[in-house]
């Protein structure tokens, strides 16, 4: 289950990545060119690249305190991510309706890379958290 969820998170990783750049690419980082606050995306960013980093030390090292950690860090991951994808889904609907006024950074997310990544990130949690809870004897 360790490197079920090293895979599901490098997959997540790689999603997360294409769309950063696209973001950045478009102007994301610049005042007024995208509706996600750029500390919550880069806040999303770094905590995940940090909870990788802490999970491959749980994979090297084992232990049931670095996959706590990992899961730790994992939760605002997650709650960032929600908040951006909240965000993302409300300007795309508004989008829709008012085409061509204002284009957002994130309006050239493809949808099934923001579903997968979506997809992909719920499963790392979970395997995170099924790994903690058996690394700790629970299971």
């Amino acid at each position: 289950m360790d490197i079920a969820a090293l895979v599901t998170w490098l997959v997540t990783a790689l999603g997360g990545f294409y769309m950063l750049g696209i973001w950045i690419s478009r102007g994301g980082a610049r005042s007024g060119a995208s509706r996600l606050p750029v500390p919550v995306v880069l806040g999303h960013f770094a905590l995940a690249a940090v909870g990788l980093i802490v999970w491959i030390a749980h994979l090297i090292m084992g232990g049931t305190a670095l996959a706590w950690a990992a899961f730790v860090l994992l939760v605002p991951v997650a709650l960032l991510g929600f908040t951006m994808f909240a965000r993302w889904i409300s300007q795309r609907r508004a989008g829709q309706a008012a085409a061509g006024r204002h284009t957002s950074a994130e309006r050239g997310f493809p949808v099934p890379v923001v579903v997968a990544h979506g997809l992909f990130a719920v499963a790392t949690v979970v395997l995170v958290l099924l790994s903690a809870l058996d690394a700790g004897g629970v299971l």
